[in-house]
C-alpha cells in the first residue's frame, strides 16, 4: 500500500493522454486561460504521431469530409470536422515553418519528420502554459460531489468547481473537467490500452465492441500456400466487400496481404465474408484480353497476363488458377472465364494481424452519449471523450489525425 498523499492540485482541465487529440485539445483549452494538466503514461508524448507515415506524419488530408468516416452515427463527426478543417491545420503548421508535400490522394506529410508535428502540438501547450506530466500512471478516477449551494453565483461555479479527483503516481488532482484521450488499442507496443473504455464504463457509458482497422490481412492453408513465395510483390488493384471498394496498390507478405488497398478494405471486411479483387484496375479485362488475343495470337498467356501484372504474380496464376496455353487455342467462353475471374479474383483471407499492427481501432464508446458539438458526455457534466476512443474511424490518408485535431478543438473550446 503506498502513503496517503495529502497534497492535491487543482487545475480547470485534466487531459489524459499526450497524443495527437489530447495536446490538441490541452492547448486550445490553455488559448482560453484554463489551467490544464495532460496526463501521458509513456515517457514521452504523442509516440504514435512519431511512427506515423514512415516517420513522416500523414498529418491530415485536404480532401476529408464526414464520408471517409466509419461510425454506428454516421454524423456524430460532421459538426466537428466543419469547424476544425484540414486548412485550419495547415495553416498552423506553416506558421510553425514546418515544410510538407502532397503524396497522393489529399494526403499531406512532412518534408522532414513526424518529430515536427510533436514538437509543433509541445510548442502550442508550452505558450498555453499547459502542464504536460510524462510517466504518469493514472492509478483511479472518481467523481466529486458537487455542491451547487456554494457562493451565490452558480454559473461561474460551474467553470471551475471541482467535479473529477485523478489520483496518479505523481499525486492527486482536483478538476472542474476531464477530458479522455486515452486512444484505443492499436499498436500495444506503442502504450495502448483500453483504459479509456473501462473509464467510459465505470461513468456509465456504453462501449460499442472495438476490432483492428486499418490492418492487414491473414492467409492459412491453401490460400496462402499459394502465395507462400510471392512476399514483396505488389500490384495496383481495387479491392471490393460489400458494396464498397478501393483502389490503390496491394503487397504480398509472409503472412498474408497489405497495401494501402488492403488496409483501407479491412475496415469494411470480416472473417467469413466475400472479398474481391480488380487485378485490371481501370482497363475491362475481357476487352484487354480480347484485343491481345488478335494481336499476338501465337503468345502463351502465361507472356501475356505477365505484361500485365507482376511477372511472378502471372505465372503463379497460370499454375494454380489458369492453364497458360497460346492465346490463339482460347477460345471467346473460356477467355470470358478468365476475364472474369481477373475482374473478380476471389482473395480468401482467414483473418487480420489484429491490434499489434493495427493503425486504427474500430468501434469505442458509443458516441450517442456525447455531444456532437462539444465531445461532452450527456451522461456526467465536465466529462469529455475525443480522438480515437470514440466510435469514430477515419480511412487511411490523414483523415485520423483530421478527427483528432477536430475533436480536440470542438473540446478544447468548451472544456
Amino acid at each position: 500500500m503506498s502513503e496517503p498523499r495529502t497534497k492535491i492540485d487543482h487545475v480547470d482541465v485534466v487531459v489524459l493522454g499526450g497524443g495527437a487529440a489530447g495536446l490538441f485539445a490541452a492547448f486550445t483549452a490553455g488559448q482560453r486561460g484554463r489551467r490544464v494538466r495532460v496526463i501521458e503514461h509513456a515517457n514521452r508524448c504523442g509516440k504514435k504521431i512519431l511512427m506515423s507515415g514512415g516517420g513522416r506524419c500523414n498529418f491530415t488530408n485536404t480532401g476529408t469530409t464526414p464520408a471517409n468516416f466509419l461510425s454506428a452515427n454516421r454524423h456524430f463527426c460532421k459538426s466537428a470536422l466543419a469547424r476544425y478543417t484540414p486548412a485550419h491545420f495547415i495553416a498552423m503548421v506553416e506558421r510553425h515553418g514546418i515544410a510538407y508535400h502532397e503524396k497522393e490522394l489529399g494526403q499531406l506529410f512532412c518534408d522532414d519528420s513526424s518529430k515536427q508535428i510533436v514538437a509543433m502540438l509541445l510548442a502550442e501547450c508550452e505558450q498555453a502554459k499547459v502542464d504536460v506530466r510524462t510517466s504518469c500512471a493514472v492509478e483511479s478516477v472518481e467523481a466529486l460531489q458537487v455542491d451547487a449551494t456554494v457562493g451565490d453565483d452558480v454559473g461561474a461555479l460551474r467553470d471551475d468547481f471541482p467535479r473529477f479527483r485523478i489520483i496518479t503516481s505523481q499525486g492527486v488532482i482536483d478538476c472542474a473537467s476531464l477530458v479522455v484521450a486515452t486512444g484505443g488499442l492499436s499498436i500495444p507496443s506503442m502504450g495502448a490500452t483500453g483504459f479509456g473504455y473501462a473509464l467510459a464504463k465505470q461513468f456509465g457509458h456504453a462501449v460499442l465492441p472495438t476490432r483492428a482497422g486499418l490492418v492487414p490481412l491473414t492467409q492459412s492453408g491453401k490460400p496462402a500456400e499459394a502465395m507462400a513465395d510471392l512476399a514483396g510483390v505488389a500490384l495496383p488493384v481495387t479491392a471490393h466487400a460489400g458494396k464498397t471498394s478501393f483502389s490503390n496498390a496491394m503487397l504480398i507478405t509472409h503472412r498474408g496481404i497489405s497495401g494501402p488497398a488492403i488496409l483501407q478494405i479491412s475496415n469494411y471486411w470480416q472473417p467469413g465474408e466475400a472479398l474481391t479483387l480488380d487485378l485490371l484496375p481501370g482497363a475491362d479485362a475481357l476487352d484487354t484480353l480480347t484485343a491481345l488475343r488478335a494481336a499476338r495470337p501465337d503468345a502463351q498467356l502465361r507472356t501475356v497476363l505477365s505484361e500485365l501484372l507482376p511477372k511472378r504474380f502471372a505465372e503463379r496464376l497460370c499454375e494454380t488458377v489458369f492453364e497458360s496455353r497460346p492465346m490463339k487455342q482460347i477460345d471467346p467462353k473460356p477467355l470470358q472465364r478468365i476475364a472474369e475471374t481477373l475482374a473478380r479474383f476471389p482473395l480468401v483471407c482467414s483473418g487480420t494481424e489484429g491490434y499489434r499492427t493495427a493503425e486504427v481501432t474500430l468501434g469505442g464508446v458509443d458516441t450517442r452519449e456525447v455531444s456532437s458539438s462539444t465531445m461532452e458526455s450527456r451522461r456526467v457534466p465536465g466529462l469529455y471523450f475525443i480522438g480515437e476512443v470514440l466510435d469514430v474511424t477515419g480511412w487511411l490518408g490523414g483523415y485520423n489525425f483530421q478527427w483528432a485535431w477536430a475533436s480536440g478543438h470542438a473540446a478544447g473550446q468548451h472544456v
